[in-house]
């Protein structure tokens, strides 16, 4: 792996354990910022598998469009995209006045997040 794509991989465990930290806060967890991380990690873990796989990532948050360079860089990726959606929504929405994350919604995004992130980094280390 090399170091541009380890650097990805780092921001991602960052992402992941603020998420985590979040989540778990007490008394007053953010549980728009756990949708927001729990997104965020995914994007790092994504982008930097591509850039393992020899590609340059695009400027998007968009995890479906992720998805759809991973799947054309590693056949052997697969995910179903309601996942990629719920991350990719849930970051968007509530990131802005108007919606907030209640603690279902923060621990559906944290769930997706676990999924993924276990996959991707598997892959992350196999190359």
């Amino acid at each position: 792996m090399n170091d541009v794509a380890e650097e990805w991989l780092e921001k991602a465990e960052a992402d992941f354990g603020t998420a985590q930290r979040e989540f778990a806060a007490k008394p007053s967890p953010n549980y728009d910022a756990v949708c927001f991380h729990a997104q965020q990690c995914i994007e790092k873990l994504m982008k930097g598998l591509l850039i393992n796989l020899g590609n340059v990532p695009p400027r998007t948050h968009d995890l479906a469009t992720l998805n759809d360079l991973l799947s054309t860089s590693n056949p052997s990726w697969t995910w179903p995209p309601e996942d990629l959606r719920l991350l990719t929504r849930a970051a968007v929405t509530f990131r802005y006045p108007g919606e907030s994350a209640e603690r279902e919604e923060a621990q559906a995004a944290l769930d997706a997040c676990i999924r993924l992130r276990l996959r991707l980094r598997e892959l992350n280390t196999d190359g």
